[in-house]
């Protein structure tokens, strides 16, 4: 929304100057479309990941009985302990946060 309000006052100006409206120099309108253009990209890249990461833990990739169905591909008869086992490890790596290395 901001980014659409940035770029609509930017060309509200590059078309008022010609009709000797307010003066507002080309190049002043010309950067607020910029500026527009990169608060929104970084806005909606930050907010598309928030969305995701919040889906990705209400939605996991990998449940129980996909678990088991692999298990079971590669050979193994699955026990459920087995099963909740590997659930808890795979939910304890994703809920620790990742550090970063230097």
């Amino acid at each position: 929304m901001f980014f659409y309000c940035i770029i609509l006052f930017g060309e509200y100006f590059l078309v008022s100057e010609n009709r000797g409206g307010t003066q507002v120099s080309t190049g002043l309108a010309v950067t607020l479309i910029i500026v527009g253009v990169i608060v929104g990209l970084v806005g909606g890249f930050f907010i598309a990941r928030q969305y995701m990461m919040k889906y990705l833990k209400d939605n996991p990739p990998v449940n129980e009985d996909m678990l088991r169905m692999m298990m079971t591909q590669m050979g193994r008869k699955p026990s459920e302990k087995q099963v909740r086992q590997v659930m808890s490890q795979m939910n304890k790596a994703s809920d620790k946060p990742e550090k970063k290395k230097k």
